[in-house]
């Protein structure tokens, strides 16, 4: 099953590539601009009736390692990864699964976290 169309943000430090569904497009958009209250409050709402999508949790990931919250950016990439892995669209010729976009996104908290000691 292939879902989701990945975004690559505008930073480059972002933990993940900002997943977009067909519900939270808007959020995607969002986090391309750098609006990351509103694209995590229409995220969490979206999450509230389809919880576990994986573009879902990997945009809420990317919004929360983009404003410091790493801890809860990891535990929503692990979440990811407890799940099946979900073949998504990055662009209209590429594709990647969501356990290689969480596993990413970890890396990028690992790196972030180590350049800042």
């Amino acid at each position: 099953m292939r879902i989701g169309l990945i975004v690559l943000a505008a930073a480059p430090l972002i933990a993940a590539l900002p997943a977009q569904a067909q519900d939270s497009a808007v959020a995607s958009t969002q986090i391309a601009q750098g609006d990351y209250s509103q694209a995590e409050s229409k995220l969490l709402t979206e999450l509230r009736i389809h919880p576990g999508r994986p573009e879902l949790l990997l945009n809420l990931a990317a919004v929360y390692a983009k404003t410091g919250r790493t801890g809860e950016a990891r535990n929503l990439y692990t979440k990811v990864l407890s799940k099946d892995d979900v073949l998504m669209d990055i662009s209209a010729d590429q594709t990647a699964g969501s356990h290689a976009l969480a596993e990413r996104g970890l890396r990028r908290l690992d790196a972030v976290q180590f350049s800042a000691r």
